[in-house]
């Protein structure tokens, strides 16, 4: 009720004026939702997870591995929602829930049993107060790339935002901040000073020493359908691929560590581990050749994702990726440049265009690209068809941008559209299942 009220004082109030209130009046919601759900995070060991990629498969390692070790655990990503055993797809749209709505899955978590809540913390979220009374106990750092730069007004902004969710865990006696060592962003993470740090690395040799809690991953072995490493010596296994994975992994660890999990539970978890929607998801119809569809839709994303399959792939590596409208149009030709200096063939299509014209936004992103390496089919299914038809035995196939999303915007349009969907469907019939 209090949030109807909100929202129609909010129609009411000059837009100038809304505008410099908007700080109090998500403030003002922060604090309802909580009031009136009874602050549930004080009956939970929240964990927040921020950074520009891997929030959601790292928040995913780490529900699995507590709920493993047999703590009861409850968690809110971009993709997903767990609760235990029981989860469900996130079709909200929100990387991070509401205020209100955040309150109330806190409260059935608590309700439920749960020891934990594992919450994917956007920047956009901490600008909007959503993690205002919210009890965090521990803050994990990804990484940082440039995105959402045009909401923030720039690059220092952005990364401001995200650190306010450590200076949440400074007044915590035994708070814990999980930093990944490898992203230059790190010593801003690093100033808020946290009870206990626990700091991880995959290039230790190359990290300054001195670094107190240090955990080194090493020997880090890719394959196809599963990614062996050491952490601290350790020999580890799961059924994730790419070496961005193995970072997530190392994040996971280190938080599962922190509450005294076992390195045999933590071993024996990740064996286990499921892939998360759309996060280099692969699909398999029985094919001759590899499809993976993934949510990469930033610059250091798409590169990072290419980058892993092209270690794994024996013949061509074919893309399909577009860019959004109405957002970050300086990643457009960067993105561009990735695919062409990364992939043998690429296809550009459409993601979700929104007001923009689809082929305006292809041509931002072929500025950046060698003008003989790609095709334009701005229909996102005819451009996945094309792909799937073209791929041989050995190849790759990257379906890039939208992962776990169901949908596609045009302008004031909605439409239901799938990647995972429309790639098995196609692949179905091309193979006459």
């Amino acid at each position: 009720m209090i949030e109807k009220i909100l929202r129609f004082l909010e129609k009411l109030i000059p837009k100038p004026i809304y505008q410099k209130l908007q700080p109090v009046y998500h403030y003002i919601l922060a604090a309802s939702a909580a009031f009136i759900y009874g602050f549930p995070s004080k009956k939970l060991y929240v964990i927040g997870v921020t950074g520009t990629k891997g929030k959601t498969t790292t928040c995913n390692l780490i529900a699995q591995i507590l709920n493993y070790a047999g703590y009861k655990t409850g968690m809110a990503t971009t993709v997903n929602f767990i609760i235990g055993e029981k989860e469900w797809q996130n079709e909200t749209s929100k990387t991070m829930l509401g205020r209100f709505q955040l309150q109330r899955l806190l409260s059935q978590m608590a309700k439920e049993g749960c020891r934990y809540a594992v919450i994917e913390t956007s920047s956009e979220g901490i600008i909007q107060h959503r993690h205002k009374f919210i009890d965090y106990n521990m803050a994990v750092f990804t990484n940082l790339g440039e995105e959402h730069l045009e909401r923030h007004g720039g690059f220092e902004n952005y990364r401001r935002a995200k650190v306010k969710l450590f200076e949440k865990i400074v007044v915590k006696e035994n708070g814990v901040g999980v930093y990944n060592a490898d992203d230059e962003n790190v010593k801003y993470f690093l100033e808020p000073k946290i009870a206990k740090q626990y700091i991880y690395s995959l290039h230790c040799p190359k990290v300054k020493t001195g670094i107190a809690n240090l955990h080194c991953v090493s020997n880090v072995k890719l394959g196809a359908h599963r990614t062996g490493f050491l952490f601290d010596g350790e020999k580890f296994e799961m059924p994730l691929i790419g070496e961005f994975n193995v970072s997530n992994a190392a994040a996971a660890i280190c938080v599962a560590l922190s509450q005294k999990i076992s390195t045999d539970k933590i071993r024996q978890a990740l064996l286990k581990i499921k892939s998360v929607s759309g996060r280099m998801e692969p699909i398999d119809e029985g094919q001759k050749f590899s499809v993976f569809v993934d949510y990469a839709h930033t610059e250091d994303a798409l590169r990072k994702a290419l980058l892993a399959l092209k270690k794994l792939c024996k013949n061509k590596l074919i893309v399909v990726f577009g860019c959004g409208g109405n957002r970050d149009k300086a990643k457009r030709p960067k993105m561009g440049r990735v695919a062409s200096e990364i992939a043998d063939t690429i296809i550009i299509t459409s993601d979700n265009p929104r007001n923009e014209e689809p082929l305006s936004i292809i041509d931002d992103i072929i500025k950046g690209m060698n003008k003989n390496k790609y095709k334009i089919i701005p229909d996102r299914k005819e451009a996945i068809s094309q792909a799937l038809k073209s791929a041989r035995k050995n190849d790759i196939v990257l379906i890039a941008g939208k992962g776990h999303e169901t949908y596609q915007i045009f302008k004031d349009k909605t439409i239901h559209f799938d990647d995972r969907e429309t790639a098995k469907n196609l692949l179905r019939k091309l193979f006459n299942k």
